[in-house]
């Protein structure tokens, strides 16, 4: 009887485990189409004073810490500082891509398009201040 009741047990914390884990992730996912289909906002870079600009943006599994260097209205340099990223490490090739295009609305990497749209979204919330 007593094995009995360890088993109810067992079973019924793995069946909350896993509703747990469903519903992360679904929220996860809802999450990470909502940032694929986010506007890239334009940032007038004359407006912005010289100076480097912390940018951060997050959406599970996704996380992005980046300074922004602007001198004379153009992105001189950007310092990835924090890129969890899962598969998206190519992603990392928008940020030379924004420096050189001057403008943070650049072409995502294929297959790295969640890391690559949280990275521009973290410069978009460097700049727009």
């Amino acid at each position: 009887m007593k094995a009995r009741k360890v088993i109810l047990v067992f079973l019924a914390v793995v069946a909350v485990l896993v509703i747990s884990m469903s519903v992360a992730v679904k929220v996860m996912n809802r999450n990470l189409a909502a940032l694929a289909a986010a506007p890239v906002g334009k940032v007038d870079l004359s407006t912005v004073a010289d100076g480097v600009y912390r940018g951060e943006y997050a959406v599970a599994p996704i996380r992005v810490k980046l300074d922004v260097q602007v001198s004379g209205g153009r992105i001189t340099k950007i310092d990835l500082l924090e890129h969890r990223n899962g598969k998206g490490k190519p992603a990392e090739a928008v940020l030379a891509a924004i420096v050189e295009q001057q403008k943070i609305d650049v072409d995502s990497v294929s297959g790295a398009t969640y890391s690559s749209m949280a990275l521009k979204k973290a410069v978009e919330r460097a700049l727009a201040r």
